[in-house]
């Protein structure tokens, strides 16, 4: 073999074994916070087939129109909903898709509500457990979250929420644990207790620095500023936009939707649309949301 061929394998092999090393010595915590930059997804209200099933070609086929490169994966509509996130991985991953998965809380679980997230309800010790074991398989699966984590601190107290995070983190540590917490929520004793569990927050803007409202877009920037002073630097700060009605502040427009998306994508980490929109019911804001993702 020619020495100049040795030679150029030889740095070949070098670099691949350099390269390797890199991605090994990148810690957890750094892949968890990369995984939630420049997040753009919609979330829950998939559409559906006749017998309740998720309609995955035809959630994909959208997901792909809107230009998403995240979808926020809700289990609490459906029995079979965990069932079919183990469906939607695979063929999310060939669509390039990150995938994040949301439980709910007491609040929104039996007897309180109609429906609990199933197959495991209220055992968030045993979600954290499948979720991580099922993102060491579907690597595309790169984060977790608790609906209204933050109204549910009795239960979700800083021991506990940590019990959950560290037996995910124990399967997959690079898996993310980002609740949804509001702004008022937000308060530096918040930050302090929990700060260091969490690899971002889900923040739904509704303006609450001033009174919670679905009208005034211009309080995104401030606000997310204000949060990012209460936490470490660089902490994720993603932003749920109201695309469908709040049940106390009413429906948003699709001219606010368009505003709130063009700010957050100035000044927020990511951004995920509560929910996904119906092409045809609601067509403005589908088309709004497909043309702002469409300039990542």
């Amino acid at each position: 073999m020619p020495r100049q061929l040795l030679l150029f394998l030889g740095l070949f092999l070098m670099a691949s074994c350099a390269h390797q090393n890199i991605q090994r010595d990148v810690p957890e915590a750094e892949i968890r916070k990369n995984n939630l930059k420049n997040t753009y997804g919609t979330y829950g209200a998939p559409p559906r087939m006749p017998n309740g099933r998720v309609n995955i070609q035809k959630l994909l086929a959208e997901l792909k129109e809107v230009h998403a490169n995240t979808y926020h994966w809700l289990i609490w509509q459906n029995d079979n909903d965990w069932e079919d996130l183990k469906l939607f991985l695979p063929v999310a991953k060939k669509n390039k898709l990150r995938v994040w998965v949301t439980v709910v809380p007491p609040s929104e679980s039996k007897p309180i509500a109609k429906r609990s997230s199933e197959p495991y309800g209220v055992d968030y010790i045993k979600w954290a457990e499948e979720i991580a074991t099922l993102s060491v398989k579907e690597r595309n699966l790169v984060a977790w979250s608790i609906d209204d984590f933050a109204h549910n601190l009795k239960r979700f107290t800083p021991e506990f929420t940590d019990s959950c995070v560290q037996k995910a983190r124990t399967i997959n540590p690079s898996l993310a644990f980002v609740p949804c917490v509001y702004y008022k929520q937000i308060t530096p004793a918040f930050a302090t207790a929990y700060g260091n569990m969490l690899d971002g927050v889900l923040f739904p803007y509704r303006a609450e620095s001033t009174g919670a409202n679905l009208k005034d877009p211009s309080l995104v920037q401030p606000e997310i500023a204000t949060i990012r002073t209460l936490f470490r630097k660089d902490f994720p700060v993603l932003v749920d936009i109201y695309a469908t009605a709040h049940s106390r502040l009413g429906p948003s427009t699709p001219e606010y939707v368009k505003d709130v998306l063009s700010l957050s994508k100035q000044y927020a980490d990511g951004i995920l649309i509560y929910c996904h929109q119906d092409p045809v019911t609601a067509a403005e804001k589908y088309n709004f949301i497909k043309a702002e993702f469409s300039k990542q």
